[in-house]
């Protein structure tokens, strides 16, 4: 039978040219490097190297025996080095969800850079806003939630990413940006344009609008943080964003925000978290991507401070 050894063994003999110098690369005697060869020629009833000759020389076989070594021997150290990745935790699959439709903005940088440390995982995102998210992490139907809410479930776990302020936003010429407060019967009679979720996993319903027990005059939805941005710009409602993705638009002078003080005197905060299964962290690239997380949480806060 044909061994990987016997394989080695010829192509580390072409490279040295001698039994004796092969040998010493094998980390074998001569005498055992020799009875390698013996076995070869037993088994194909004719000389496979010609070890008189200087450097040695193969036969026919031999040299159809290297080709074969030339084949196979790189596709075993490839599927070796796979194998190791496999086992220490270096490939894999990520699959992320997210109960924020503009956490993307500083999600998939972050995404971008973990890309580079571990190039063999491979990272998907759940199709759509569930409804149960929580349950579904919890139950394997993705890896990592991105959610205000976190739900106390068993073998689950939340990491706080980052806190942030929910800004009330405003088209630049609606009548309550000169206004010196905002109350919540004011917006009461606003049109609310969000995305498309359920309205208690809206900062502005479940903070403002339902303890008060009061409704918005309508709410219209859309799915793009853009449209979001230009029907409120051109006067068709009002919104409730993330600090940091107001900032840019307000920075491009396209709509303008309050502090939603009417909630708390420090506006409407909340926190960010990442929700996992706690037996993925055995995981060496999911580790990983909980170490990048905690760092970018650090550095996001440390410049807010």
């Amino acid at each position: 039978m044909i061994e990987l050894r016997h394989l080695k063994t010829l192509v580390t003999l072409r490279e040295h040219g001698s039994l004796v110098a092969a040998a010493s690369g094998l980390c074998l005697t001569p005498s055992a490097l020799s009875h390698q060869l013996k076995e070869l020629d037993q088994y194909f009833d004719t000389e496979v190297v010609y070890r008189r000759t200087r450097p040695v020389s193969f036969s026919n076989v031999g040299q159809r025996l290297l080709k074969l070594a030339d084949e196979i021997l790189p596709q075993v150290q490839i599927a070796q080095a796979d194998i190791s990745r496999i086992l220490h935790g270096q490939t894999g699959r990520i699959t992320f969800s997210s109960e924020c439709h503009s956490c993307f903005d500083w999600l998939m940088p972050l995404l971008n850079v973990y890309r580079q440390q571990y190039p063999d995982v491979d990272l998907d995102f759940a199709s759509g806003f569930e409804s149960n998210p929580h349950e579904l992490l919890q139950n394997g139907e993705f890896d990592l939630l991105i959610t205000a809410d976190p739900i106390a479930l068993k073998g689950v776990e939340y990491f706080p990413v980052f806190e942030y302020e929910s800004r009330l936003v405003l088209s630049i010429t609606h009548p309550l940006v000169r206004a010196e407060s905002i109350t919540v019967q004011e917006l009461a009679g606003e049109t609310l344009i969000t995305y498309p979720v359920d309205k208690h996993r809206l900062d502005i319903m479940a903070k403002l609008f339902i303890p008060a027990n009061i409704q918005p005059k309508q709410i219209r939805t859309t799915e793009l943080t853009q449209m979001l941005i230009q029907l409120i710009a051109s006067g068709r409602g009002i919104g409730a964003l993330p600090d940091w993705v107001v900032n840019e638009y307000e920075q491009k002078g396209w709509v303008t925000s309050r502090r939603l003080d009417c909630v708390a005197p420090e506006g409407l905060r909340r926190t960010l978290y990442a929700g996992y299964r706690t037996d993925e962290k055995q995981k060496d690239y999911f580790e990983g991507f909980l170490k990048q997380l905690d760092r970018f949480s650090k550095k996001r806060n440390s410049y807010y401070e």
